[in-house]
């Protein structure tokens, strides 16, 4: 008799392998600079393997992007519990969270991005779908808080994100932190001591 649940179990390990050596290896070097020999052999799956899971490179990079944001939602969600401006501090606070973590190299959207432009790349869409729903959860937030221009605000917040995601790879403030939210706080006008 074929235990079919074994056979699904290994099936889903080797493809989470080739997953999880993709991202490791995609946000340490970089998309293109990481060949299908190369995930295929940290992985330890025979090409064939690799193939009846992503049939492109590029299937596999989406597949990267995706895993990023559920993680990225799945952190967020633990912070659903506080007010709206709470969370929209919190979730500006994961930025010096992820710059503090060793191996850190920016924001693995942007990161992708640069290396995908061309806006209708089944890449860049996924990139862009994350993008939206973090705008929409900030709209969504600044609605309750009653923010006279959520819109707006919304539009502000993810440019300053984006900024503040290249500063803390690029520059790596030492009051990182700080200037978060001080930046977050400016932006909904309050002040720290909000």
């Amino acid at each position: 008799m074929v235990d079919h649940a074994t056979d699904i179990g290994r099936e889903s390990a080797a493809r989470n392998r080739i997953l999880d050596t993709a991202t490791n290896l995609f946000y340490a070097e970089g998309v293109h600079a990481v060949g299908i020999d190369r995930i295929i052999a940290e992985a330890g799956v025979a090409k064939a393997t690799f193939y009846k899971y992503f049939p492109a490179k590029d299937e596999l990079v989406r597949a990267y992007i995706q895993g990023q944001s559920r993680q990225g939602r799945a952190m967020i969600d633990k912070i659903s519990e506080r007010s709206a401006r709470d969370s929209i501090l919190a979730i500006f606070d994961l930025v010096a969270d992820a710059a503090a973590q060793p191996g850190y190299r920016g924001c693995p959207f942007l990161n992708a991005a640069a290396e995908y432009p061309e806006p209708s790349h089944p890449v860049r869409q996924a990139i862009d779908e994350h993008r939206q729903w973090k705008r929409d959860l900030l709209l969504g937030l600044l609605e309750a808080d009653g923010c006279l221009d959520p819109e707006t605000t919304a539009d502000v917040l993810t440019v300053a994100n984006d900024g503040l995601l290249v500063a803390s790879h690029l520059d790596k403030p030492a009051n990182l932190r700080r200037l978060i939210r001080e930046t977050v706080l400016r932006i909904l006008g309050l002040s720290a001591d909000a």
